[in-house]
């Protein structure tokens, strides 16, 4: 159950709120439309409702709001717009990495690939999905955590009247197995055929909520209003004068002395009563408020209006067989209306744009439920309508002001929280990173260049045999293998700002730790593969082209592998840091090129000098201060580790990952602070 207290949006300058004081409920086991013509603040109230805009409010998803619920997509299934995904991944990829953020088995996918009918485009990319099955997989992902409540912005906007149907289908079906559904349509026919409730919003207010049937026969179509102590012969009357001019006149009686006149106007239904000598005591056009104004003639008039208490609501129903025996065949429902999933006093819903249903006949049907509308033309004298406890579906009059609602204490602030992080943060990082082509492509366009350099140094000569395997010229800052590999880090933050399918609503990703630390992990096992496939392939290739000779194994393999390797992962994670702090794959790379184009003459610069003293010696000064000796030689490696940080790009490489990381980190500590 979805219970809306108090919603309002912050004000727009000058302007009135998008949404101000919206309230309703959205009953369990039930379909309830958000109803509302562009601007009416449907989208602004969703938004609210999902914590994504700061405003004031709250909203309880089965008695608890959306941030203190552990696992918020296990809860609510959210649809808003088009889904965010890299055009170049497959659906059943998509649908995967998600059920990783989900915490949800993979085999999730594929079940609700079934469920929305799109099994056989489970191989196609996402940038070729038509209007409708870009839809249909949007669904698949809000249902692919299995969760109670469903949350759709404007599900049908764009799709056929078959896509259409199928949708209300799948949105009834979800209802009749327990869960909530919400909606939110600028088409009241469409509510009308779906919903069970109808909650009408104008101008960022609730001006009705109703069931679907009292929707349809209150609020979808213009209508007379008539009160008169005759008010059955009245009925009886027009539709005589109906059938004999072949007018479509559709009369509904609603208590003992009122009338609702569908079809007609106050000129032709006052002119009948005036020749019949039929007292009339209110006579008012009527016009729907919810779905496309619809004119009426402004020749509307009272002929005689009294002052008179409002009877008892009663049942009262006029015998229609009098005037025609059996229903039309206009009213049967075509093959594909009877298939479509409707409710059950959808059948009979009156609509805005199609004509009642008979030609020349008297329809009546029963009605228990007060009228609803804007009235057009009314008495001054006219008695107000009995008031509820659903005080928001009465009808406003624009002519007569409404009188000021006594200001109620404002409502809890709404903050807007940071997108969750995903439950297995590597097996979602792995699937990312391979689900698309572009690491593959990366990867295989720095195997080329390597081989090409090293093929060209070796021509030249006067390369040592490290840099020949690694293909990494003097002229250059960097190999391509280290700048392959910064490219791929970047990639890791740089592809979830630009397509967020962890938080496709909010425009951002989670700067959580578990979601950097893996992001790391993979960036380093793929800097690593990278750098032993290059140089595996700059030896077997130079072995071929020019022999043994210049494939040995140097002497010193085991630091200069620790230096290649630190490089490389330096690298990566250079990138995946800088994507990540400032949003974007191209400063990730940047921050890459700038360790050996800037940070490396700054630090050259700093370590000249004569009063630099120098670090000659350190690892036996520490085997002598240590109580036992180095085991394995770990002096040399200690040693190792220790040139490759005195150097200037070894020393660069560090201070550009410190400074980023804390720089990531002040970004993740910052929201908590506020």
């Amino acid at each position: 159950m979805i219970q809306a207290f108090g919603l309002t949006s912050n004000p727009r300058q000058e302007l009135p709120p998008a949404v101000d004081d919206v309230s309703f409920e959205a009953p369990t086991g039930r379909v309830t439309a958000l109803l509302g013509a562009r601007a009416s603040g449907k989208t602004t109230a969703v938004r609210l409702m999902l914590e994504l805009q700061q405003g004031r409010g709250i909203t309880h998803f089965r008695g608890r709001p959306l941030h203190r619920i552990p696992h918020p997509s296990r809860e609510v299934g959210v649809l808003l717009g088009e889904v965010q995904g890299h055009p170049s991944r497959t659906v059943r990829g998509q649908l995967r990495m998600l059920c990783a953020a989900a915490g949800v088995p993979v085999q999730r996918a594929d079940e609700v690939l079934e469920v929305v009918g799109i099994v056989s485009l489970r191989e196609q990319r996402l940038g070729t999905l038509s209007r409708g099955m870009d839809r249909r997989l949007g669904l698949a992902c809000a249902l692919l955590a299995d969760p109670h409540t469903l949350v759709l912005d404007g599900p049908a906007g764009g799709l056929s009247a078959r896509e259409g149907k199928w949708l209300h289908g799948i949105l009834r079906a979800h209802a009749s197995l327990g869960g909530t559904v919400l909606f939110t349509t600028d088409d009241a026919k469409e509510a009308a055929r779906t919903a069970d409730r109808v909650v009408t919003l104008e101008a960022g207010r609730v001006i009705a909520d109703q069931g679907v049937a009292d929707f349809s026969r209150t609020r979808l179509r213009p209508r007379v209003a008539v009160r008169s102590p005759h008010a059955a012969r009245l009925g009886v009357l027009l539709a005589r004068e109906a059938r004999a001019t072949q007018r479509s006149v559709e009369v509904v009686n609603e208590d003992g002395n009122r009338l609702s006149v569908y079809g007609s106007n106050c000129a032709d239904v006052g002119e009948t009563a005036f020749r019949h000598s039929i007292l009339v005591h209110q006579l008012a056009d009527e016009v729907g408020d919810a779905g496309p104004a619809v004119s009426v003639p402004a020749r509307a008039r009272t002929e005689e209006v009294r002052e008179v208490e409002p009877a008892a609501p009663q049942m009262a129903v006029v015998d229609a067989s009098s005037v025609a025996d059996e229903p039309p065949p206009a009213m049967e429902p075509s093959e594909e209306e009877a298939a479509a999933p409707m409710a059950p006093a959808q059948a009979h819903a009156p609509s805005a744009q199609e004509p009642p249903h008979s030609t020349g006949t008297f329809v009546v049907l029963r009605a228990d439920a007060d009228l609803g509308g804007v009235s057009s033309a009314a008495s001054s004298s006219a008695p107000a309508p009995p008031r509820d406890e659903r005080a928001a579906q009465a009808p406003r009059t624009p002519s007569i002001p409404a009188p000021a609602r006594p200001l109620s204490p404002l409502p809890p602030p709404i903050t807007i929280h940071p997108a969750p992080s995903p439950l297995r943060p590597l097996r979602y990082e792995v699937r990312r990173a391979t689900g698309i082509a572009t690491g593959y492509l990366t990867a295989a366009a720095v195997l080329v260049a390597s081989a090409i350099v090293a093929v060209l140094l070796a021509r030249t000569g006067h390369t040592p045999q490290a840099h020949l395997l690694a293909a990494w010229p003097q002229g250059l800052p960097l190999p391509p293998a280290a700048l392959g590999a910064g490219l791929l880090g970047a990639f890791a933050f740089g592809d979830e700002f630009r397509h967020p399918a962890l938080a496709a609503d909010r425009g951002t990703v989670p700067r959580r730790l578990g979601l950097l630390c893996a992001k790391l992990v993979v960036a380093a096992a793929v800097a690593v593969s990278l750098a032993f496939l290059v140089v595996a392939s700059d030896a077997v290739l130079l072995h071929l082209v020019y022999g043994e000779e210049l494939t040995e194994v140097p002497a010193d393999w085991l630091s200069t592998s620790a230096s290649w390797l630190a490089l490389v992962v330096g690298c990566a994670w250079a990138g995946v840091l800088a994507a990540g702090v400032f949003r974007s794959t191209t400063a990730g790379l940047a921050a890459v090129l700038a360790v050996p184009v800037l940070v490396v003459p700054l630090v050259q610069k700093a370590l000249e000098g004569p009063s630099v003293r120098t670090a000659a010696g350190l690892p036996s000064r520490l085997r002598d201060l240590a109580l036992v000796h180095w085991p394995f030689g770990a002096e040399r490696v200690l040693a190792a580790g220790l040139r490759m940080i005195a150097q200037p790009v070894g020393s660069a490489l560090m201070l550009s990952l410190t400074a980023l990381l804390c720089a990531y980190l002040l970004t993740v500590l910052r929201p908590r602070a506020r």
